[in-house]
C-alpha cells in the first residue's frame, strides 16, 4: 500500500499594484534559498489561525506590508507535491495544499524585504500575461489554474 502523501496547509497572495484595476500588474518575488525561483508571496498556516490572518501575517513577514485589500479567494484548495531537492528541506511535508487570495496594494503601502529571514531577495511588478513565462516550473500548473479562474471571473 501506498504511503499517504502529506500536504502543509498554505495560504498564496496575488498581489496586485496599487494602480489597479488601470493596469494589471502583478507582484512576483525571488527566492533567495533557490536559484531563480520566482514566485507569488506564501506561507503556512499556523495552528488556530484562519486562512486570512495567515495571509495578512505571511506578507508582513515576506514583503514587508499587511497594507492590502482583499479582493477575492479562490474557491477551492489546491494542492502540489515538492520536487525532490525542496522536499527533504520540507519534511515532513510531501507537499502543499493552498488558498489562494487576490489582494490588491493600497496606494501608499511599501514594500520591505529586509525581514529578520528573508525569503525573498528581489521582487518586481510584471504583468498578468507574463507572470508563467518566469515563475518556478513545479507552481505553473497550480498558478496557471489560479490566474486563468480569476480571469474568467473578470477581476484580471
Amino acid at each position: 500500500m501506498a504511503e499517504k502523501k502529506r500536504f502543509r496547509p498554505n495560504v498564496a497572495a496575488i498581489v496586485l499594484s496599487p494602480h489597479y484595476p488601470h493596469k494589471c500588474d502583478i507582484l512576483i518575488a525571488l527566492r533567495g534559498d533557490i536559484d531563480g525561483a520566482w514566485q507569488f508571496p506564501q506561507g503556512g498556516i499556523d495552528k488556530g489561525e484562519s486562512p486570512k490572518q495567515a495571509l495578512l501575517r505571511e506578507l508582513e513577514e515576506e514583503i514587508g506590508t499587511r497594507d492590502v485589500e482583499v479582493i477575492a479567494r479562490y474557491p477551492e484548495w489546491l494542492s502540489y507535491e515538492f520536487p525532490d531537492k525542496i522536499a527533504k528541506k520540507m519534511y515532513p511535508y510531501d507537499g502543499q495544499t493552498q488558498t489562494y487570495f487576490l489582494v490588491r496594494l493600497k496606494p501608499k503601502a511599501k514594500i520591505n524585504l529586509g525581514s529578520d529571514h528573508p525569503e525573498f531577495i528581489d521582487y518586481t511588478f510584471i504583468n498578468v500575461g507574463r507572470v508563467l513565462d518566469v515563475i518556478t516550473h513545479f507552481k505553473k500548473p497550480v498558478y496557471k489554474k489560479v490566474l486563468r479562474y480569476f480571469k474568467q471571473e473578470g477581476y484580471l
